[in-house]
């Protein structure tokens, strides 16, 4: 062996010495090269790690059993089920049918698609989640839409409970059973009715194509109506509700039993929705104040409030959209 090959496997070995002895101790013994004060603490962080492994393991196992231990038992005292499982025992599937109506997929940006994928994609996780789950359908599916979800949700083919059709809803529900909801129709939907199927128009498209659910509706004969939104409701924003909302307060609506509840459970705060009256009931207070200081007008007719015509014009003006 010559003298180079012998020097570089001392040379090595003294090395390895080196290191052992710089890891047991965590400083290096006299005689040796310094470590750095990042190396000694690397170097002793992790031999305190390897000798906690068995103490970690033990501690993640009596968490573990204390959770269990915490799990409230349910009626049969299986304290194990799975919470979500126990949760779907107690839902009352509703047979009312809510229909979602993709149609309208040539007059939508690619982008707009993407929010009607979203939008929709959200119905799915609050229907199956909701205590009184709607019979859930999807009608006219293709075009971008498809290729989208095809594209970044292929899980989609796997939905359960959940009716998708390529069809047109007049394809797959009776005319007679149909209500369009959009917020052009003259009719307010007082309350829902379980025998019918209620379509919310799958349109994502910033007021561009305003009226033509409305117009749909009309010419091809079905009945159509608006939630009740202005009977309950004063928005500073747009009146414009996305399909998820719609959706979402009809699942409230049937869990709360009222419109009221249903509404303020869903729609989200930059709305700013606050309860009719509330408003006006200030102002009416600001007003008695300041004519407590005044002398009547004889030529003001004081048995009709003057606040009479703005709620009435509140109910009867709309903005914008309520639904698509």
């Amino acid at each position: 062996m010559s003298d180079d090959a012998s020097k570089a496997m001392s040379l090595e070995e003294c090395t390895v010495e080196k290191r052992v002895d710089v890891s047991a101790s965590g400083e290096a013994p006299e005689g040796s090269p310094t470590l750095s004060k990042r190396q000694r603490k690397k170097l002793l962080k992790h031999q305190k790690w390897e000798e906690e492994r068995d103490l970690r393991k033990q501690k993640r196992k009596e968490r573990k059993q204390q959770r269990r231990l915490d799990r409230p038992s349910d009626e049969t005292g299986e304290g194990t089920t799975n919470s979500r499982k126990r949760l779907r025992r107690d839902v009352a599937a509703s047979s009312l049918r809510l229909v979602v109506d993709c149609s309208f997929d040539e007059l939508m940006l690619l982008k707009d698609v993407r929010k009607l994928h979203r939008q929709i994609q959200r119905c799915y996780a609050e229907n199956r989640r909701a205590p009184h789950p709607v019979q859930f359908y999807l009608t006219s599916l293709g075009g971008q839409l498809k290729q989208n979800m095809d594209d970044h949700d292929k899980g989609w083919v796997n939905w359960k409970d959940i009716t998708i059709k390529t069809e047109h809803y007049m394809e797959v529900v009776g005319k007679e059973e149909l209500v369009y909801l959009t917020s052009d129709s003259p009719n307010v939907l007082a309350k829902l009715d379980p025998a019918k199927a209620y379509v919310i128009g799958g349109l994502v498209d910033h007021n561009h194509h305003k009226g033509i659910t409305f117009e749909r509706a009309k010419e091809l004969g079905i009945d159509h109506a608006q939630l009740p939104l202005s009977s309950f409701v004063k928005m500073n924003s747009r009146k414009v509700l996305a399909v998820n909302h719609v959706f979402e307060i009809i699942l409230a609506y049937l869990e709360k039993g009222n419109w009221r509840d249903a509404f303020f459970t869903v729609l989200p705060p930059r709305k700013g929705a606050v309860a009719v009256g509330e408003g006006d009931q200030a102002a009416q207070d600001s007003d008695s104040d300041s004519s407590e200081h005044q002398a009547p007008d004889s030529t003001t007719d004081t048995t009709a409030p003057p606040e009479g015509n703005y709620v009435e014009a509140s109910h009867t003006a709309k903005e914008e959209e309520t639904q698509p």
